[in-house]
């Protein structure tokens, strides 16, 4: 009896450091187009606007893009090693750890729409003659 919950616990616990990893996944990629949506916009910012704030805020969201990315490939690390060999049960602890993950995503997310829709703004300001 022992064994066969003791089994259902591991089962569980896989399968919630897989959906982990499967969310954490998504994330990364998300940063990724993140980073070559900021090498286009940075180019757009050279050319056709020259507006140096706009260039600084290019440079800081990319360095946060790049902190959360680096963060998250360890989170990724530490995930993979805790489902292939970890005996840590799959707690609150774990899932306060990937919630604050999320929201740290969530807001790197939105601060970049916004400044997505602030490039749209400023890019309205040209008209074609």
């Amino acid at each position: 009896m022992n064994t066969i919950s003791t089994y259902k616990e591991d089962y569980y616990r896989r399968l919630s450091i897989q959906k982990d990893l499967r969310e954490l996944d998504y994330w990364i990629l998300t940063l990724e187009d993140f980073n070559d949506e900021l090498d286009d916009l940075n180019i757009i910012e050279k050319q056709l606007i020259a507006n140096g704030s706009i260039s600084n805020a290019i440079r800081s969201l990319r360095r946060k893009n790049v902190l959360n990315m680096a963060e998250l490939c360890k989170y990724d690390r530490e995930l993979r090693n805790e489902y292939e060999d970890g005996y840590t049960d799959y707690d609150q602890t774990r899932l306060k750890v990937h919630e604050r993950k999320r929201e740290q995503y969530i807001r790197l997310t939105k601060e970049f729409g916004a400044f997505r829709k602030h490039i749209y703004k400023f890019l309205m300001r040209y008209q074609l003659k």
